[in-house]
């Protein structure tokens, strides 16, 4: 369906039925500069205030913190923008891409990296919106125990599950919203606890070690643009193959980093004036900024928190669904986001009723499947970067097709850069997570009591081993894939 102007028709209200399959030349619509709303809605979230305490936590000072902040935001942000212009170039999810990497078969291996990076994001999201209501309503004295939990789980999980079904269009309308209300709302925050800032007492935290800041570094890289890279191109891909590239890379970017900025230099201000308050973030990271609050702004600040992380786990969901189709699952693609959706329920029913520390467990978690990850967007960055011509679209469903069927250079880069990377990252507040850092000792760094046991070194070197090992070794194969002709598209 297509308007007067000759651009697809929006349909928010009518279940997306594309799936993993390349969007049609009839269905692309939209400019670069609408890739700002999906992706400044998902980012707004005030859990951006929240790793102010976190980043704090790794003993450096707030000038340091907010070279790490801005740096880590932007440049992970910047890997995703570049994965999105794959998806403008390819028109098909950022996991159906990959296979060009790493073969149709060769790439079940990232995809199911992938699915379990994003089912566990929108379980994260979804956990920290439930616990940040049920605080919100012991402030007001409405109750705030497990009555409370239970309801505010299904509105959450209702809405998630009712945006990662319909699909595409819905989202956006969805995040263009999102996008406002929160954005106001979150204006409003500021204003509000600005009062709550002591400059004297921040500016007074002692500076940390490079090995402290590296860990910040990479701490602040996991949590924003590297838990983002492997859905990147599944927003750009309904976008004209006409659409601008750099304006591909620079919308994304943009949207995606700015408001965290913001967001977490006003919680290392928040953060850095109150030991007490850094500490309570870290059992509940959003219920614990209410405690700033006016009763009278307490519901609107509710509804801020839980539609700024509905606006992160509804491109979960909807991406997370897609990589499962893309590991062969066949069921539509809204199926796919019910059985998401149901991962995702029972996740945090066990967090928020069963289990305690949760901020040990979501380092864990981010580092990681972080290490993985970020090989992955190595070996994704250096072959976006070597290829000069559009994908061979039909192929990348056929291991018959130029991409193959098992890439083994790629796969088993991921697969050495993660045992690597592992070797080099600790976690020592997931109990389920210490038998990492087993490279610490034997590379030299001090072991697992060492300087560097918090710097989490596994996640760049994973990053750096997969862009370099792919840049120097798979420019021949990349080269002979795109000398033999691509093959006419099937006509609509």
């Amino acid at each position: 369906m297509t308007d007067s102007t000759g651009a697809a028709e929006v349909r928010p209200l009518q279940i997306e039925m594309n799936g993993i399959n390349v969007i049609s030349e009839s269905e692309r619509k939209g400019h670069p500069r609408d890739l700002f709303w999906p992706w400044f809605a998902a980012n707004i979230s005030v859990l951006g205030l929240s790793y102010g305490a976190f980043v704090l936590g790794f003993g450096i000072s707030f000038w340091q913190a907010l070279v790490v902040g801005v740096v880590g935001i932007v440049l992970s942000f910047l890997a995703c923008g570049f994965i999105s212009v794959a998806g403008k170039r390819g028109s098909a999810p950022t996991m159906v891409l990959s296979r060009a990497a790493f073969g149709v078969n060769g790439n079940k291996l990232p995809a199911v990296i992938s699915w379990l990076l994003t089912v566990g994001w929108e379980t994260v999201l979804v956990i920290l919106a439930t616990l940040a209501t049920a605080t919100v309503f012991r402030q007001l004295g409405w109750g705030g125990g497990t009555g409370t939990k239970v309801v505010a789980l299904i509105i959450v999980v209702g809405l998630t599950i009712f945006g990662g079904v319909m699909g595409f269009d819905l989202i956006m309308r969805m995040q263009t919203l999102i996008t406002i209300v929160t954005g106001v709302a979150t204006v409003v925050f500021i204003a509000l606890v600005a009062d709550h800032i002591h400059w004297h007492t921040v500016s007074g935290i002692p500076g940390g070690s490079a090995e402290s800041v590296i860990g910040a570094l990479v701490f602040v890289m996991t949590g924003f643009g590297l838990g983002w890279v492997n859905v990147a191109a599944d927003y750009s891909r309904y976008l004209p193959r006409r659409s601008s590239g750099a304006g591909v890379v620079w919308w994304t970017t943009f949207a995606s980093s700015i408001a965290p900025i913001f967001l977490l230099v006003f919680g290392l201000l928040l953060a850095g004036s109150s030991k007490s308050l850094s500490s309570a973030i870290g059992a509940d990271p959003i219920g614990a900024l209410a405690t700033l609050l006016p009763t009278w702004f307490l519901v609107p600040f509710a509804v801020v928190a839980v539609l700024g992380l509905i606006g992160g786990s509804v491109l979960d969901i909807y991406s997370s669904g897609l990589a499962l189709l893309t590991l062969g699952i066949r069921v539509p693609r809204y199926v796919a986001a019910l059985i998401d959706g149901t991962v995702m329920t029972l996740g945090t029913i066990y967090v928020v009723f069963v289990a305690h520390n949760f901020i040990g467990q979501f380092e864990g978690f981010l580092i990681t499947l972080g290490v993985p990850i970020a090989a992955w967007c190595g070996v994704m960055l250096a072959d976006i970067a070597l290829r000069r011509r559009d994908y061979a679209e039909p192929e990348l469903f056929t291991p018959a097709g130029r991409y193959g069927d098992v890439r083994w250079l790629p796969v088993l880069t991921v697969i050495v850069a993660t045992a690597i990377g592992w070797g080099l990252v600790t976690n020592t507040s997931a109990s389920w997570l210490t038998w990492q850092g087993y490279l610490l000792g034997p590379f030299g760094l001090g072991g697992k009591n060492g300087a560097w046991a918090f710097a989490n070194l596994g996640v760049l070197v994973a990053l750096a081993i997969g862009f370099v090992v792919t840049l120097a070794f798979s420019r021949a194969t990349v080269r002979a894939e795109e000398a033999a002709p691509i093959p006419a598209p099937a006509a609509a």
